[in-house]
């Protein structure tokens, strides 16, 4: 952990997000038994008024019996009221399936859900209609992670991994394996979550502290090259045109023009912090996912310039209601955002139920996107 933290240090003139990079040095501070330095980080981070809640991150816990630390939450908390726009569209019933990666298909008007306990996807209909795709145990695959759609033939790309081995995933449109790939390079990987274009995937690697570009023709995975280094990157999606990458890690957002493999930091001075989306996604000019590495699960709208590189307004969707009970990844569908609400997968370690009186149904919660973003 002293090793991340000098990680964070070395890389801080070269973080747009000073607040990402405070609130990762509480948590390594905390674990490491050293609450004063961690509290004092805590502090200096929610003196910039980013919208990081240090109330609900497990790292931090242990600051719970200083009153110091219980007057910031509260502060957090009067600034950041809770938010409540979200339903719940669709409801699955196989309590143990875990779920990580959300994808939709507007062709064929369906959604795809992956299982990390049952290794296996599912489909809902619009109905809400639930069936297996890609039955469990059939290809032995390891848990489901990212899920995505290729609108050119609507076959299904999916990121997985299982103690540190990873690999890409290939199905056709009924659900019938085509390729496999395994991560090439030696060491722990874990293949989060991805996108693809054409004849290339890109995928995150949270415990490598990449992002692979996968060539479809030659097989090969090829580690791209950013102006800084990656911290835990999750979240990826293309813009419109699919000329520019967007990388989520826990420091922020990094653009990417393709043409050039030009990156740098999304600016967020004039908005909410970008530190920590997990499934992120393009809908008009913004960014719409899950974040995470703020403390506490929210789903939020960002507003971006016209050439992507900053942020201009913030409009927080779902914030500290029971739509956002450990949500993941979600979908843009029809100028809404479908998400997965409660996967529960703080209830799974590796492949065992931690308590099996906590499971639940798992529900796909919908917000709307076509209201105004309001300036933040």
């Amino acid at each position: 952990m002293r090793a991340q933290i000098q990680r964070v240090e070395d890389a801080l003139p070269r973080i747009t997000d000073r607040g990402a990079a405070l609130f990762l040095e509480a948590k390594l501070y905390a674990r490491m038994g050293e609450p004063a330095k961690s509290l004092a980080l805590v502090k200096e981070c929610v003196a910039l008024n980013r919208g990081f809640d240090p109330g609900d991150s497990p790292s931090l816990q242990s600051l719970q019996s200083y009153a110091e630390f219980r007057e910031l939450v509260e502060q957090v908390r009067h600034r950041n009221p809770a938010v409540h726009q979200g339903r719940v569209a669709y409801t699955v019933q196989e309590k143990d399936l875990f779920p990580e990666g959300l994808a939709y298909d507007p062709f064929k008007r369906v959604f795809y859900m992956g299982s990390m306990h049952r290794r296996k996807i599912i489909t809902i209909t619009q109905s809400g209609k639930v069936s297996d795709f890609v039955k469990p145990e059939l290809y032995n695959l390891l848990e489901v992670g990212g899920v995505r759609i290729d609108p050119a033939d609507h076959s299904v790309w999916i990121a997985s991994d299982h103690e540190g081995a990873s690999e890409v995933v290939h199905f056709d449109s009924q659900g019938k394996l085509l390729e496999r790939f395994p991560a090439s390079d030696p060491g722990r990987h874990i293949f989060n979550d991805l996108v693809v274009r054409e004849n290339e995937v890109y995928v995150t690697d949270t415990s490598a502290n990449q992002v692979y570009r996968f060539d479809r023709k030659l097989r090969t995975f090829t580690p791209m090259v950013f102006h800084r280094p990656l911290f835990g990157p999750n979240g990826i999606t293309f813009s419109d045109d699919q000329n520019v990458l967007y990388v989520a890690d826990d420091m922020g957002v990094i653009r990417v023009d393709l043409r050039n493999n030009a990156s740098q930091d999304v600016d967020t001075s004039q908005g909410s912090t970008l530190a920590g989306l997990d499934g992120m996604y393009w809908y008009k000019s913004s960014l719409v996912g899950v974040q995470y590495g703020t403390g506490s699960y929210r789903v939020a709208r960002w507003l971006l310039s016209p050439d992507g590189l900053r942020v201009t307004s913030t409009e927080i969707l779902e914030y500290r209601t029971p739509l956002t009970s450990f949500p993941t990844t979600g979908a843009v569908a029809g100028g809404k955002f479908y998400y997965i609400a409660n996967t529960g997968i703080g209830n799974l370690d590796h492949d065992r139920v931690i308590d099996p009186a906590k499971l639940e149904p798992i529900h796909i919660a919908v917000v709307p996107l076509e209201a105004r973003v309001p300036q933040r």
